[in-house]
């Protein structure tokens, strides 16, 4: 079915618009865009007066937990979420069981997500072959079945000549490196950002040196590789300035950040919930304000959740003992609205969370140019409400972020010219 999407704020980094247009989709892909589109016989309308109309939202870091640990999230729940966010790409990391390490996982990822997901779905090959850190996985093979970039997130590859391999094989198949940077024996049994507070609560700290190290590292071995670096989920200063050198001396260095470092910071854990606990852990206010900071003079490019789905269970328990992390698809638009709105314009916001991401993963996607695969977000920016976990569509309710009051509403996510969520 053909759909018109009229009386919108059309938001398209990939051309520089920022106008009032229509939108017109036809057989899956992108028609028309112009200041006043009639209707073709037939055409879903879908009034988006008030709202943003961007391309479709890519979030570079997801934890689909399929296969393995699907009573956290399964090829559907998480897809929905996704869709309920307003992402219509995700890349799913490997950190699955069995780890997706060669092409026969690969190859299950991408039937799964044929079978039950209704957004797109990129599956992200481990670096290591289960994420030891001892063996290089069948890189080349799971390339030709369909990864779109090579991570043992969740880890960080201690064997500097391991890595730098790796890289060199990256860069033979075009494929991003994207690098979790914690030093594991600095961060030992570390539960929250290192300082004042941690020793307040009583908790054991992780120095911000940590992360920063092993950025510094990476960087290296990256220049030495030729290959394209992508870092996860920045949460320093220095790691903000390190890949800010980087970038100043002509390096094919990338970042990301998420919602829950803009937004909180290590203070705000007041209590021993441990929904406030995370890897990379929350850090400083100063931490926080160079993140910022980053992200306004285009040092870190995207904005990535890090959708970490854990059971009940595992969270609800020993502060110490619970997991890392939280689920992040569907608050990181309304997080970003709010957080943000005096960092970034909306065509930055858009930038950071569709164009940018299509961008450094080297795929056909985050633009509304005429030809274009028809994934589209709809934003209501000025919707208020409060948040509420028991509404999300994933199967886990990890958030912090429960009853915060927030503004900015996904209205509907759209996919190959299917409306696959609608507020």
């Amino acid at each position: 079915m053909d759909i018109l999407i009229k009386n919108g704020r059309v938001i398209d980094p990939s051309a520089n618009l920022d106008a009032a247009m229509d939108v017109l989709v036809q057989g899956g892909k992108i028609a028309k865009v112009a200041a006043a589109i009639d209707a073709p016989a037939g055409a879903q309308v879908i009034d988006a007066k008030g709202c943003w109309v961007t391309p479709g939202l890519i979030d570079m870091h997801v934890h689909l937990r399929d296969p393995g640990q699907k009573y956290k999230e399964d090829m559907a729940t998480g897809t929905q979420a996704a869709a309920a966010g307003g992402f219509t790409t995700v890349c799913c990391m490997p950190n699955t069981s069995p780890t997706i390490d060669n092409e026969i996982v690969v190859e299950y990822v991408n039937a799964k997500a044929a079978k039950e997901g209704v957004v797109n779905v990129l599956p992200i090959g481990s670096i290591t072959k289960g994420l030891a850190g001892e063996a290089l996985s069948a890189i080349g093979e799971m390339k030709d079945a369909g990864i779109c970039a090579i991570s043992d997130d969740g880890k960080t590859v201690e064997n500097p000549a391991l890595l730098k391999t790796a890289m060199k094989y990256a860069t033979m198949f075009d494929l991003p490196v994207l690098c979790h940077c914690e030093d594991a024996r600095l961060v030992g049994k570390g539960q929250v950002n290192a300082g004042a507070h941690a020793e307040l609560m009583g908790f054991k700290g992780i120095a911000p040196e940590a992360e920063e190290i092993i950025i510094a590292r990476d960087i290296a071995l990256a220049r030495a590789a030729s290959a394209k670096l992508h870092i996860c989920h920045v949460s320093t200063a220095e790691g903000v300035e390190l890949v800010r050198r980087a970038q100043a001396a002509g390096q094919p260095v990338t970042a990301e950040v998420c919602p829950h470092h803009f937004t909180l910071v290590d203070e705000d854990i007041t209590a021993y919930d441990a929904n406030y606990k995370m890897s990379p852990p929350l850090r400083s206010q100063k931490d926080q304000e160079a993140l910022k900071q980053g992200l306004k003079d285009g040092t870190i490019g995207v904005i990535a959740t890090d959708h970490a789905p854990h059971h009940e269970d595992e969270k609800n328990c020993e502060f110490e003992m619970a997991l890392n992390g939280i689920v992040g698809l569907e608050t990181a638009v309304p997080l970003t609205v709010t957080e943000l709105a005096d960092v970034l314009t909306p065509m930055e916001m858009v930038a950071a969370l569709s164009t940018n991401p299509a961008k450094v993963l080297g795929i056909e996607k985050g633009t509304l140019q005429v030809g274009a695969d028809a994934d589209i977000t709809v934003i209501d920016p000025e919707a208020v409400y409060a948040i509420d976990k028991n509404t999300f569509r994933s199967k886990s309710r990890n958030t912090p972020f429960h009853g915060r009051e927030a503004k900015g509403r996904v209205t509907h996510t759209i996919v190959g010219g299917q409306v696959v969520h609608q507020a």
